[in-house]
């Protein structure tokens, strides 16, 4: 599933494109996704020119004079930049036909994703409005995830994965942040002492700015907004490395169930 830095790399992969563009057509060729694609697009959209390409947790944000198409990519959503002559393939759905002759396209072979339409405020859409912080943000530091801590017991990987406490931290990059910050992923949340928790917060900042800069990571569909794959997955230090030496003290990566997810640690490294 498409975290994070997948989102933010596509943003960064489109934003120069489409700002400043006329939208000339709309084409939905299905609109059956998690939640339809509404009918009034191409009437909406049509010459409306696009003012910012902005990302919100994992919805990206495409802000128009008289509104927001909200774009959320699902499992295996792709945005990718393609010319007119680029064949049409079957899970191709949503085709926005930009001024310049370039076409933005929305590929999506298990339809999870959304295309939605928001004419207020984006804080105010009900997908939005009560999301954690951003994680690169000055609002998420060791003072504020201290207080959110303080009284949850569950395990601290699945507290860092509540997108009500801080948005973005998906299940790869969640094992590979407390890896960095060398704590258990089982940890009860509300124990961590204040200098783990200051770990844990530049850990994650750590590690979401190097998964971005990698371009994502592709375990299955991901690609860029121009094909590319992500290959943060060639550095990780715990997901995905069971049975592995660990990379720092050759102990063997663990794999554990967490909340339906699989968690990778090493049992020496993180206490």
């Amino acid at each position: 599933m498409p975290e994070l830095p997948e989102v933010e790399t596509t943003r960064r992969g489109i934003a120069d494109i489409l700002t400043g563009q006329a939208i000339e057509t709309v084409t939905v060729r299905d609109p059956r996704l998690r939640w339809p694609v509404p009918d009034h697009l191409q009437q909406t959209l049509q010459g409306q020119r696009v003012r910012s390409v902005e990302r919100r947790a994992k919805y990206l944000l495409i802000g128009f004079e008289h509104g927001t198409l909200i774009v959320h990519l699902g499992m295996s959503g792709t945005l990718r930049v393609v010319t007119a002559a680029r064949a049409v393939e079957k899970h191709d759905h949503v085709d926005l036909a930009l001024e310049d002759g370039r076409i933005l396209r929305y590929r999506d072979p298990r339809r999870f994703g959304c295309i939605l339409w928001h004419e207020q405020a984006t804080a105010t859409h009900p997908l939005l409005a009560s999301l954690g912080p951003e994680p690169l943000s000055d609002t998420f530091n060791a003072d504020y995830l201290k207080l959110q801590l303080a009284r949850r017991q569950a395990a601290i990987k699945l507290v860092i994965m509540d997108q009500h406490v801080v948005v973005g931290v998906g299940n790869i990059y969640a094992s590979e942040a407390l890896f960095r910050a060398r704590i258990d992923p089982q940890k009860p949340a509300a124990t961590l002492k204040k200098r783990e928790i200051t770990a844990l917060v530049d850990a994650i900042k750590a590690t979401l700015a190097d998964a971005i800069a990698a371009g994502g990571t592709t375990l299955r569909d991901y690609v860029d907004s121009s094909g590319n794959t992500g290959y943060f997955q060639l550095q990780t230090y715990a997901y995905g490395r069971a049975g592995e030496p660990c990379r720092v003290c050759n102990s063997p990566i663990v794999e554990i169930r967490q909340g339906q997810r699989a968690t990778f640690f090493c049992p020496n490294c993180q206490k």
